[in-house]
């Protein structure tokens, strides 16, 4: 098992990086949450990983920190909660306010990450409640048309990030244009977008 990994980040791309370890390029994906910790292109950094191993594909996952990549294990463990609907949630609510949803039987704040209903907010809730005893750290627009946005803009390279974590083209289209600050990257924009569905 690959736990953790410290090189040189080659490239960014939500959901997907490049991290260079010794000449060796390790292709993972990642949450957002720890996409709006990474450095520039060039720069080093150390991700907590995990590897999943199936038939035809080895998946790697790289985490900011202990408690993501704990709260994915949790998540991948529970009927119907593949690898990329654990990142969703992870790129949309922090491990913390997670907690406090599981702990305050919160559905409601967890059915608006997309690909989260009723139902499987609500198992969520029932089989986390224990796994997190110990685990997680305690809690006392316009539709604007996007092809004509060049490649390379980091408007274009978010909506592509939101789709990927599962919103439809329209919503991930509205909530792109939803930001209206000039000189954001596609993080920042990512960011400001996530925080608007979560209202």
């Amino acid at each position: 098992m690959i736990g953790r990994l410290t090189g040189k980040l080659v490239e960014k791309h939500p959901p997907s990086l490049l991290l260079e370890v010794n000449g060796v390029g390790y292709e993972m994906e990642a949450p957002m949450s720890t996409f709006y910790t990474l450095p520039e292109p060039g720069d080093g950094v150390t991700l907590h990983t995990h590897l999943v191993v199936r038939e035809d594909v080895h998946l790697l996952y790289g985490f900011a920190s202990r408690e993501e990549r704990q709260l994915f294990r949790a998540l991948i463990k529970i009927s119907g909660v593949g690898p990329k609907l654990a990142l969703t949630l992870l790129s949309g609510i922090s491990v913390t306010d997670f907690a406090r949803s599981v702990q305050d039987d919160d559905t409601a704040r967890l059915v608006r990450l997309p690909g989260i209903g009723k139902k499987t907010a609500q198992r969520l809730i029932v089989e986390m409640r224990d796994r997190l005893e110990g685990a997680l750290p305690s809690v006392a627009v316009s539709e604007a048309k996007v092809s004509s946005i060049p490649d390379g803009d980091p408007r274009r390279d978010a909506r592509r990030a939101l789709e990927s974590l599962g919103y439809k083209p329209q919503e991930a289209i509205r909530l792109v244009e939803s930001v209206t600050d000039e000189g954001l990257t596609s993080e920042e924009i990512i960011r400001h977008a996530l925080k608007r569905a979560m209202r």
